[in-house]
């Protein structure tokens, strides 16, 4: 009896439910709702880039729900937005007793998970104050500094800041998601969802404080293997190669959040596939992701394009080879040509194919030698042998991806659909090779044979891609 593959083995996934509820009703937003939830549970602060109306605060109001007794704040800032719409008005008995000092209750000092929107467009008072919110979870409030119980910050924009000044706050968000309309091919399903109304998630869906101290402290102790060491190098050669500056810091706050992503999983090591993040962590312009997704792609899912196209040559110039050959006209010494003619003008233009025009048109074909033949079909069935092989490393190649692949927790299911179908695709492909080519290889054993000839063929050939 085989083995049992590991992820068989593993643990129940405990934030499937936590990533329902995210995803409940929402088209195209598996990335978001995924890196949302891990930048929650590793506190950490998220960008999501994209035009309005793309869920932005909803997702942001769902992980509100998913955190017993949080407090949520909500805003969409201009250039005219003050100070008190974020951080409370000030205390008029404070100010009596000569205290600078904001009501900070209900505003986002007290917040717990927090959406703004239009992030970039408030102020330089505003923004220095929210960077060290976000950074240090301090709040200066007067003479006092007052720890905040943010546990993620979801902001929001058009657009990554073009202002230079504005790039230590851009900075400040780990992970940044782009986020674009729903596509065709699912806007007949966007037509037909019925809107969600808020409802409070399941129990077991529900995030607690001791669940998320746990998992940190688990998160601590997660290793980071060889390979993955071996795959950041790469991805930091990759950022040098095209002129994207990655800090020390974000590489050092990259390791954490994959850590603690292997730790939700229950492994004991940051695994290739949590790899996954790199493009929404390293990537400083939206124009970068797919690269990034590309350089996970084909690192870790092997979607590579593979030099298939050499046999594709070679099986259509098979085929072409016997389509010349069968229909390559008898030696000049034979007859048959007259005999077909005269054969077709005595059935008449209205007798169709007859069983006289038939036999004499199979005769009328050039025969082979036996020799000609042979070596025609050992060629195809060399051919045909290297094609099992490449078929069959193919699918040891897909199992061995699509395995691990499907029983990752936190890996988009849209990603894996991509993944999935290169890997289906050039198996499929290639067994549709060995189809076609079985085909001609039967073709050429089925040539007319003259017994009386001895001439050996030249080789088919190819151009080599």
């Amino acid at each position: 009896m085989s083995a049992m593959p590991e992820h068989a083995l593993a643990p129940p996934r405990p934030w499937a439910p936590a990533l329902a509820e995210l995803e409940h009703g929402l088209l195209q937003r598996d990335v978001a709702a995924r890196a949302l939830l891990l930048a929650a549970l590793a506190g950490e602060h998220v960008l999501l880039l994209g035009p309005p109306g793309t869920a932005k605060s909803e997702l942001a109001r769902r992980l509100q729900r998913l955190l017993p007794g949080a407090h949520y704040f909500e805003r969409l800032l201009t250039r005219f937005t003050v100070p008190e719409e974020l951080f409370g008005p000030l205390s008029l008995r404070a100010l009596e007793d000569d205290r600078y000092e904001r009501l900070t209750e209900g505003y986002l000092p007290s917040a717990e998970v927090a959406f703004l929107d239009e992030v970039f467009k408030a102020n330089s008072a505003i923004l220095n104050t929210l960077l060290g919110l976000l950074h240090e979870r301090q709040f200066d409030n007067g003479s006092q500094r007052l720890p905040a119980p943010l546990v993620c910050l979801v902001g929001a924009s058009n657009e990554q800041p073009q202002d230079e000044s504005l790039l230590a706050f851009y900075d400040r968000f780990l992970l940044r998601v782009p986020v674009q309309p729903v596509d065709d091919a699912h806007f007949a399903e966007l037509l037909q969802i019925t809107a969600a109304s808020a409802h409070a998630p399941p129990q077991d869906a529900l995030i607690d404080h001791r669940q998320l101290d746990a998992l940190r402290a688990r998160a601590t102790h997660t290793g980071v293997g060889e390979g993955v060491l071996g795959l950041l190098l790469q991805a930091r050669q990759h950022a040098a190669q095209t002129g994207q500056v990655v800090s020390d810091r974000r590489w050092r706050q990259l390791v954490d959040v994959l850590k603690l992503q292997a730790a939700s999983r229950g492994a004991p090591e940051v695994a290739s596939w949590d790899l996954w993040l790199l493009p929404f962590v390293l990537a400083a312009d939206p124009a970068h992701v797919p690269g990034w997704a590309d350089f996970f792609m084909h690192r870790v899912a092997q979607t590579a394009p593979l030099p298939l196209d050499g046999l594709e040559r070679a099986v259509t110039a098979f085929e072409q080879q016997l389509d010349i050959e069968r229909r390559a006209p008898a030696d000049a010494q034979d007859d048959s040509a007259g005999k077909v003619a005269l054969a077709k003008a005595i059935a008449g233009p209205t007798a169709g194919e007859s069983e006289m025009v038939r036999i004499t048109s199979e005769r009328a074909q050039r025969r082979y030698s036996p020799v000609h033949i042979e070596a025609r079909v050992a060629q195809t069935d060399d051919l045909l042998a290297r094609l099992a092989t490449v078929h069959s490393e193919l699918l040891t190649m897909a199992q061995s991806v699509l395995e691990p692949a499907r029983a990752h927790d936190w890996l988009p299911p849209s990603w894996l659909a991509q993944i999935d179908s290169v890997h289906t695709g050039r198996c499929t492909s290639v067994a549709a090779l060995i189809a076609q080519l079985q085909t001609t290889r039967n073709g050429f054993a089925g040539l007319p044979v003259d017994e009386t000839k001895v001439d050996r063929p030249a080789p088919v050939t190819w151009e080599s891609p």
